[in-house]
């Protein structure tokens, strides 16, 4: 029988912790997004308060955190690992 020798090549992860942790930031910049774009409950059901629904803060400051948070997710994605 002929000598076998087994090749051990080392594995490389996918992800690293440095990914993982970017991958944390996008989903807490995206909450948080999410939790401002919702708003609070409104004082008089039955009235209509378009100061409320209209603000800046839902129409234009949680829709740029929710997409700041997707692009923070594509780059925790697409991050290379350091080489060591």
């Amino acid at each position: 029988m002929a000598n076998v020798k087994k090749q051990t090549t080392a594995v490389n992860p996918l992800f690293t912790k440095d990914n993982f942790l970017w991958m944390l930031i996008g989903l807490v910049v995206m909450t948080i997004g999410f939790f401002l774009m919702a708003g609070g409950k409104s004082p008089d059901p039955t009235k209509f308060n378009d100061n409320e629904i209209y603000s800046t803060t839902r129409i234009t400051i949680a829709p740029i955190l929710i997409i700041a948070g997707f692009v923070i997710e594509i780059f925790a994605i697409m991050k290379k690992p350091k080489e060591a």
